[in-house]
């Protein structure tokens, strides 16, 4: 199971928008074989600070192991699951 934490700053449209974006990459790439936990930075700046949370959006895959963290336009795919490692499940998928 792939757990990531998505850090956000209030339930604007635009972080409606990045969740939604993120949900779908996720379930393309994933099949459901995730956990996403959203952190609103403003009710969880604790949190925020424990990660190294400097801006939002920004994706932080926790496990499995080596944790990485992608910060800003979180639209690009490709971009995503290449900073994440996960380019390999997409591949594996696409066959």
């Amino acid at each position: 199971m792939y757990e990531f934490r998505l850090y956000i700053i209030g339930r604007t449209p635009k972080s409606i928008d990045v969740i939604e974006e993120l949900v779908r990459l996720l379930e393309d790439a994933l099949d459901g074989y995730y956990h996403l936990d959203i952190i609103d930075i403003i009710d969880n700046p604790a949190l925020a600070e424990k990660d190294e949370i400097l801006a939002t959006p920004a994706l932080k895959k926790v496990s499995p192991e080596p944790a990485r963290t992608i910060v800003g336009d979180l639209s690009d795919a490709e971009t995503v699951l290449l900073a994440l490692g996960l380019t390999a499940l997409r591949e594996e998928a696409e066959k």
